[in-house]
């Protein structure tokens, strides 16, 4: 269960990151009270998968999910640039974090 906290941590860290750009520097009360209760959901989500996974592996997971989340919803809601080398750089932070998954002790 504790992978499963980490996920989803990651995930709604990219809803607050996301998040952010809508809210245009807080001034649009919608947007920053929901990315205000991402915040607070995925830092909860983390603080639970880090009652089993170490720190590292889980911090680690928890901001290549964000990252790799981020990036791709960029290039898909704000028409950021998706040249080869740029996607070729997300698959490594993707197979860095499928590794943490593979070789950590939890």
């Amino acid at each position: 269960m504790p992978w499963v906290y980490l996920v989803l941590a990651g995930i709604f860290e990219c809803g607050w990151a996301i998040g952010l750009k809508y809210a245009d520097g807080w001034t649009k009360l919608v947007p920053s009270l929901l990315t205000i209760a991402a915040m607070a959901i995925s830092f909860w989500l983390l603080s639970a998968a880090m009652k089993t996974i170490p720190v590292g592996t889980a911090y680690a997971v928890w901001t290549g999910i964000g990252t790799v989340g981020v990036a791709v919803l960029g290039m898909i809601l704000f028409g950021e640039s998706h040249d080869i080398m740029r996607i070729i750089c997300l698959l490594l932070i993707v197979t860095g974090i499928v590794g943490l998954k593979v070789f950590s002790p939890a």
